[in-house]
């Protein structure tokens, strides 16, 4: 059995002023995306994005990722609670981000930035799909330091003991760490690669969303359920219900990426 090192969520404090761990790793997934994303466009000049779009990516991303993930988690999670507690929407410092939410603020972000510079929608996320994981991981490294979203009460010789409210005394999967691994660091060099040679506009997109879909979805089977959910309809918890839309959402896009590809493609002449 492990045990979580409880690490403090504190980084730096300055007198009243704390900047927590979750809130730096939320920084390092910002600056992954911005180097990555200018090595990438600088080395490959056919994908079509300068240094300015990426530069209006981060700002529109930025507000995309806070302001959607927090939605997401009103909504998708506890709307009940925050529609009688009105003042608590902007509490983010005591938790609730959803990645989901996020999600889709950042396709607004990407919609805005897309108009902006008359790019094509697709030529956009086939470019950010593969920088976001690394986004990602940094976000699970930080649940990891919080001690937070811990999985379930498990026997495994990794078992983790989490000092957390609501943790108990049995040891429990690290799923933090399984999510960091598979949603972040695999997924990661899986679109990397996927990416690293033209692709049929939307086809990057879909294996992202095919990707993240799937590694969250067998995650969630060791992963505590939220307290104030459960399980939901068929024993599943609302994040593979989530990502269940998200892995036929893919599976469509590459679908109509590839077949759009082969319908421009001229017929052969008979010999």
């Amino acid at each position: 059995m492990l045990i979580h090192p409880n690490f403090d969520p504190v980084a730096i404090s300055v007198g009243p002023l704390a900047v927590r761990w979750y809130g730096v790793m939320y920084l390092i997934g910002f600056a992954a995306f911005f180097f990555l994303g200018r090595y990438r466009a600088g080395r490959d000049a056919w994908r079509g994005v300068t240094y300015e779009v990426i530069d209006d990516m981060l700002f529109f991303g930025v507000l995309g990722v806070v302001l959607g993930g927090r939605l997401g988690y009103v909504l998708f999670y506890k709307p009940a609670f925050y529609f009688s507690h009105p003042g608590d929407l902007i509490a983010v410092w005591q938790g609730g981000m959803s990645f989901h939410g996020g999600f889709l603020g950042v396709l607004a972000a990407v919609w805005l930035a897309a108009r902006k510079h008359k790019l094509s929608f697709w030529q956009l996320t086939d470019f950010l799909a593969p920088l976001a994981p690394l986004g990602l991981a940094a976000g699970r490294m930080g649940n990891f330091i919080n001690g937070e979203l811990y999985g379930r009460v498990t026997d495994v010789p990794w078992g983790m003991l989490f000092f957390s409210p609501g943790a108990g005394p049995l040891p429990r999967h690290p799923s933090q760490l399984y999510e960091f691994g598979l949603e972040g660091v695999l997924l990661f060099i899986l679109l990397w690669v996927f990416s690293s040679r033209p692709r049929p506009a939307g086809a990057v997109s879909g294996a992202f969303l095919i990707g993240y879909g799937a590694a969250r979805s067998f995650v969630e089977f060791f992963r505590e359920p939220d307290d104030f959910l459960g399980l939901l309809a068929l024993g599943l918890s609302m994040g593979q219900w989530l990502s269940i839309p998200m892995i036929l959402a893919g599976l469509a896009l590459i679908t109509w990426a590839y077949r759009k590809t082969a319908r421009r493609k001229p017929a052969r002449k008979p010999a």
